[in-house]
């Protein structure tokens, strides 16, 4: 029987208990281990079988519980403590705090927008890297003190949960989210809640606004589940990444221009500066610069002005390594959602996402394109990503060399307070007042002077409370599989001795779950040696319209059913925060074997990692830039083999041969006292050698200082007087004009051999047409010829003298030093140039020769 109405009812907490409510609402509990330990003492068991949840908890302890802890002095103690903490943690002056005293370009406030968040399991509004990756950054931001605003949607039914059928196939279900039961408040001015409007296909879709409060970073949720919504656009936030190409179109729509006009209230509110930077963390979000330029062109600003205010403060960043991965809709959606979104022009809207380069698809409306357009700064993942992405979008700016392609790299990080063993996290921090001394509050070196039993010994704890939590989900699966009669096997799943390896991430098919299941018998001769056994604890869910990747997972729970190996290798189902904390702790090896260069970062090794688990991983996403033989073992890419299935051979085989000959024997090679001394080396250098650099906090500060600040400057700059429209006005001529830049004539003076250290002079005669000069930079590009006729490894110098040779036409010349041997190229480009420009390709436009 369906209700009618839903009544939510509230615990009464009044006196000194009143501010555990204020402590359950705000999620830093999620990572501040003395507050969860507060909350474990209210009531042990029912803090377990809420899935330790504050609010569950709160809402279910018996009253009589709580007035024996009012009167209990020692509890009321602990509660006034971790109020004055959590008090003094969102009043403090923290990094940001500092570095913006020092750095007058730090924005007063940052608007990071992503489609998913995963700051908690009691806010189950992920599914995967992406929104771990979100959630981290606001949690490092918060530590941070970065003012930063999080914009996101509220899907009611979240990303599903996964479960197997008897088959081993992946079957999905979408529980209803109660917003009242979850760390959320209802965004209301005078009693009243707040909703936004957004134009959606020719009609308007309402949308009210959560707040969950991440430390110091408030988290805006918009949800359109209103009675005032017809039941389709309720439906909107039903579900993250469900339904089909018009439901995903709808939910950028909501998030991107809704966010804006979110965010403008919740400031508004709350009485909080406005964001000066624009974080789209991925192309879900990119109608945000719609939103922004209609609200300038509102105030009366042209569109070519508004786009440039706009793109100043823009920051995009790209998640994916692969075309696929990007969303694209057909051009015709786009043109119907925005046939009336006034005052932009309809043709002007479409050609932001339009692909109109050399292999584009004029059919479709690309939201990284327009993420790239309308963002002066862009970044990839980690240091191979942007090379890739470089590559991949690099017919966006024509004329220049891949490394010249305006994106750059920010290497994802992990918030270590979430994911580091808090046995471990004791072990690393430093004493009160000697925070300074170490990075974020800890001594990652601190592991030398602890005695190898003892890590050896906190170690085996880990894998044993991975073991538990293991079997307690291999017993729910099996019976909702139906195997409940059969589960005798379960009580000897895995063992706390036992070399243990984790392989868990999204069943996309280039992420390769199956490859260690590649030669079956010798895999199972590795689990069941006598001696030197290895286990194996698999998880991963897969998009539940991505048949392959479920046909993957059921492979492996195929194999993880044989009664020989079953006891060795687990598949666990539904892979979230909650599985997540007690496996990477747990693992030994992190195993990763995507084909390379498919990973754009890949944060699960670094998890381990911090937790002192080596890595077994093929040198893709962050592991290619800080494979380090102290800290694991790389899987080498056999890229260069155009046969899928002989690559997965050869790259299978290297696995197999590291795990046997490498890894076993120094797991369990023991001294005298039972430790393996070789491997408590591995895991003291794994943390601290990655631990410094894979952190979320060190991730924000490089967001910080290589993106907001410089943002922030631009914007304000383009912001004061006319400069806004003196650039537009400017990029508009140059764009008309640019049809008559010519390179007529390009030549060394010097002869084609000379000694190093020689004088080099060039000369190039330009046709600039209606430009002068002052709006351009001819460059003669220089490289290596490796036996043909193109240039590798391209540098540019400016030409240094420039003289009016009549007609628009201009004499150029420039002398360099020969500073290298070998057959060197060279060739002369022209390119705008503005004082205002964040880099020559800025524009996309260059002329060069013929």
């Amino acid at each position: 029987m369906r209700a009618l109405r839903r009544i939510n009812v509230h615990p009464v907490l009044s006196g000194a208990l009143r501010p555990l409510g204020q402590l359950a609402r705000n999620l830093r509990w999620a990572w501040h281990a003395e507050t969860q330990e507060l909350f474990r003492a209210v009531d042990p068991q029912l803090w377990e079988s809420t899935g330790r949840d504050p609010l569950g908890l709160l809402a279910q302890v018996d009253p009589a519980r709580l007035q024996v802890l009012a009167e209990d002095r020692r509890f009321v103690r602990a509660v006034a403590q971790r109020e004055a903490d959590l008090n003094e943690y969102l009043s403090a002056d923290l990094w940001f705090q500092r570095h913006a005293a020092e750095n007058p370009d730090a924005p007063s406030a940052i608007g990071y927008f992503s489609a998913e968040f995963g700051v908690s399991e009691v806010l189950p509004q992920y599914s995967g890297g992406l929104g771990i990756l979100a959630g981290d950054h606001l949690k490092a931001a918060s530590d941070l003190g970065v003012p930063i605003i999080g914009v996101g949607l509220l899907y009611r039914h979240g990303y599903f949960r996964q479960s197997l059928n008897a088959e081993g196939w992946q079957q999905e279900r979408y529980p209803l989210l109660d917003p009242n039961a979850m760390p959320l408040t209802l965004l209301t001015e005078d009693g009243v809640p707040v909703t936004i409007e957004v134009p959606l296909h020719g009609r308007t879709l309402h949308a009210q606004i959560w707040v969950a409060q991440v430390g110091r970073i408030p988290l805006l949720m918009m949800d359109s589940d209103l009675e005032v919504n017809a039941e389709a656009d309720r439906a909107v936030t039903d579900r993250l990444y469900g339904g089909g190409a018009d439901h995903r179109l709808a939910q950028e729509v909501l998030l991107g221009i809704g966010g804006v006009r979110a965010l403008r209230a919740w400031c508004r509110i709350s009485g909080q500066a406005e964001p000066e930077v624009y974080h789209c963390n991925e192309g879900h979000a990119g109608f945000l610069g719609l939103e922004r330029i209609r609200e300038q062109m509102a105030a009366g600003r042209d569109f070519d002005t508004a786009v440039e205010l706009t793109r100043a403060g823009n920051v995009f960043t790209t998640h994916t390594p692969v075309p696929a991965g990007i969303d694209r809709f057909d051009t015709a959606m786009v043109q119907h959602q925005f046939a009336d979104f006034a005052p932009l022009p309809l043709e002007r809207v479409l050609a932001l996402g339009a692909e109109d380069y050399a292999g584009g698809d004029p059919s479709r409306f690309n939201m990284a394109v327009m993420g790239f357009r309308l963002g002066q700064r862009a970044n990839g993942v980690s240091e191979l990503h942007g090379e890739v992405s470089r590559e991949m979008f690099s017919p966006l700016w024509p004329g220049f060399d891949d490394a010249e392609v305006p994106i750059g790299s920010i290497t994802n990080g992990v918030h270590h307070l979430t994911w580091v063993h808090p046995a471990l996290l004791r072990l690393l921090e430093l004493p009160a007042g000697e925070e300074e001394m170490g990075v974020d509050g800890y001594d990652w070196d601190a592991l030398e002077r602890v005695e190898a039993d003892t890590i050896w010994s906190m170690k085996r704890r880990m894998r044993a409370d991975l073991v538990t939590m293991a079997r307690e989900r291999l017993a729910v699966s099996a019976t909702q599989r139906g195997m409940a009669g059969h589960t005798d096997w379960i009580s000897r799943a895995l063992d706390p001795g036992v070399l243990t390896l984790g392989f868990a991430r999204r069943g996309a098919s280039y992420k390769r779950l199956t490859l260690m299941l590649r030669d079956p018998e010798r895999l199972i001769r590795l689990l069941n040696h006598p001696t030197t056994p290895i286990q194996i604890v698999v998880a991963g869910k897969a998009h539940p319209a991505d048949d392959t990747g479920k046909a993957l997972i059921q492979q492996m729970v195929r194999f993880a059913d044989r009664e020989d190996v079953r006891e060795r290798l687990v598949f666990l189902p539904d892979y979230d925060i909650a599985m997540a904390r007690p496996l990477y702790p747990g693992c030994d090896v992190w195993m990763n074997n995507p084909l390379r260069p498919f990973e754009a970062c890949g944060t699960s090794g670094m998890k381990a990692a911090l937790n002192g688990a080596a890595n077994l991983s093929i040198r893709d996403g962050w592991w290619d830039e800080w494979s380090d033989p102290r800290c694991g073992w790389d899987i080498p890419s056999a890229e260069d083999v155009t046969d899928p299935d002989q690559r997965d051979a050869i790259e299978a085989e290297t696995l197999y041969s590291i795990i046997e000959n490498q890894i076993v024997p120094r797991f369990y090679d023991r001294d005298v006292s039972g430790v393996p001394q070789g491997w408590v080396r591995l895991i003291r250098d794994t943390i601290s050698v990655l631990g410094p650099k894979v952190l979320a906090s060190r991730m924000v500060r490089d967001y910080v200082t290589e993106l907001y600040d410089p943002a922030a400057a631009s914007a304000r700059s383009l912001g004061a007087g006319d400069a806004s429209v003196e650039l537009a006005t400017w990029k508009r001529g140059v764009r008309g004009a640019w049809p008559q830049v010519k390179v007529l004539h390009a030549e060394s003076l010097t002869g084609e051999s000379v000694q190093v250290g020689s004088t080099l002079a060039f000369v190039a005669l330009v046709q600039l047409g209606d430009l002068g000069p002052d709006d351009v930079e001819v460059q003669l590009i220089t490289g290596d010829l490796h036996g043909d006729d193109e240039l590798h490894g391209v540098a540019s110098s400016p030409f240094s003298s420039v003289s009016d040779a009549g007609d628009g036409t201009w004499r150029y010349q420039v002398e360099l030093q020969a500073v290298r041997t070998g057959a060197r190229g060279y060739t002369v480009r022209v390119v705008p140039r503005h004082d205002r420009l964040a880099v020559a390709a800025e524009l996309g436009l260059a002329a060069l020769p013929g």
